[in-house]
């Protein structure tokens, strides 16, 4: 028996907005289904750190994609439950 693989790929997005102090990262994903997930995340910069608008941006785009790759966990777990009619469990990373 033959099993045939398809490729599936998602594209991810994300944009920064930045100032002297804060970096601020929104991701977004859209699924083969066309649903959309969004995240956000932060960052900012002590007083006495040199400016890196780099830095920030990897970690700003950081928290946003682990808040994503929650938000992903999240909608499949609701995904399995409406169609198996029970409660799956979570796995947290």
């Amino acid at each position: 028996m033959v099993m045939m693989m398809t490729a599936v790929g998602w594209h991810v997005e994300l944009e920064f907005q930045e100032d002297d102090q804060h970096t601020r990262a929104a991701a977004l994903v859209r699924l083969p289904d066309g649903s959309e997930v969004r995240s956000h995340g932060r960052a900012s910069r002590h007083r006495t750190d040199s400016n890196q608008p780099r830095v920030g941006e990897e970690i700003a785009g950081a928290r946003a994609l682990n808040e994503l790759a929650m938000e992903l966990l999240t909608k499949a777990h609701e995904e399995i439950d409406q169609a198996s009619g029970r409660t799956s469990q979570p796995i947290h990373i």
